[in-house]
């Protein structure tokens, strides 16, 4: 009897520098900025930008905060938790199925991996961009990346992609679980932290932009009203989700945006803009949700534990706390199960 093709499933991450080396965080840089929808500006200028300013001011800085978070054994955070996901869906699903992880940026790189995914013959390729929000700059990168590659193969499987995955109901479960380990009225103000976005991105996904540009109507509720991938609507989607499940009450938190880089603007409020407010007002303590993330990466643990519970303690605060990623909670990796099988509720 003829054995069955298996069918492939991949998660796709964003990248890790290889070693926290200057040489390789810039190449990691390099990679990650010259993709056309992470800086969405002309190739020349792109160019200049990225491997004339940002890569020679940044890597050495950047080299020096990841060796901050990294592992003697297990080495980046977010390699670590990504290929532990990878094993425990595996497990999850069987043999019958084979899950490859790859990165966006760096390794293991979608050339190679997809590579190897051709020469198995899969029935079918489910994948699994790992952002429960879609944005161009990554969900969007990662689909067209796949497909870019893909087109050139002799025998191509059935392709699918998950698009976002922001108010699945295992994800908000995961989320909440991971929040009631604090004591939720034991701090002055949540703070739903997400990583930020060009306002120019924003307004080129609005399939109304003439008519209904963004400033016309509220980003909380356009992903029911007008547009269901506006990012920023997504982003209050999970909150609304999270918030709901917690029961908390509206002046018990509020929504900003991390991470900007460069002078243009982006979506607000910003994070660092929301501390200072908070501070000025008094509060003391602090808890931060990152939703954005699946996993603790340099976002989590330095931006926001570090530089950002340091920037609050300048200004008179005493604690920023930080709810965990998802992680190796067994709940998210059911959720993942359910994705690749196209069985979210």
């Amino acid at each position: 009897m003829k054995k069955s093709a298996k069918k492939g499933i991949l998660l796709v991450q964003l990248g890790t520098p290889d070693k926290p080396t200057t040489r390789d965080v810039g190449r990691y840089l390099d990679e990650f900025l010259m993709d056309g929808r992470v800086i969405d500006i002309p190739y020349f200028t792109r160019n200049l930008l990225v491997k004339g300013a940002i890569v020679p001011r940044r890597a050495q800085k950047s080299a020096e905060t990841y060796k901050t978070i990294w592992d003697e054994e297990t080495g980046s955070p977010l390699m670590y938790y990504s290929i532990k996901q990878q094993e425990m869906l595996q497990a999850a699903l069987g043999e019958e199925y084979h899950v490859a992880l790859a990165m966006r940026y760096q390794n293991p790189s979608l050339p190679d991996v997809l590579g190897e995914m051709e020469g198995m013959l899969l029935e079918s390729i489910r994948v699994i961009p790992m952002f429960p929000q879609y944005a161009s700059a990554t969900t969007g990168s990662v689909i067209d990346r796949v497909m870019e590659i893909v087109r050139t193969w002799q025998y191509i499987p059935a392709i699918s992609f998950v698009n976002s995955f922001c108010d699945d109901d295992l994800l908000i479960d995961v989320i909440a679980e991971h929040a009631q380990r604090h004591d939720l009225n034991s701090f002055d103000h949540i703070l739903f932290s997400y990583h930020g976005l060009p306002v120019r991105q924003l307004q080129k996904i609005n399939p109304r932009k003439e008519e209904a540009p963004c400033e016309s109507h509220g980003c909380a509720v356009c992903r029911e009203t007008t547009n269901p991938y506006c990012y920023v609507s997504q982003c209050y989607a999970t909150t609304r989700a999270i918030v709901q499940r917690l029961g908390l009450r509206p002046e018990q938190y509020s929504v900003c945006f991390q991470s900007r880089l460069g002078k243009t603007p982006w979506i607000q409020p910003y994070t660092s803009d929301a501390l200072h407010d908070l501070a000025t007002a008094g509060k003391k303590r602090l808890l931060v949700f990152s939703p954005a993330f699946v996993a603790d990466c340099i976002e989590t643990l330095d931006e926001i534990q570090v530089e950002y519970a340091d920037e609050f303690k300048a200004l008179g605060g005493e604690e920023v706390a930080m709810v965990e990623s998802l992680n190796l909670n067994p709940k998210w990796i059911e959720s993942l199960k359910r994705l690749a099988l196209n069985e979210r509720n």
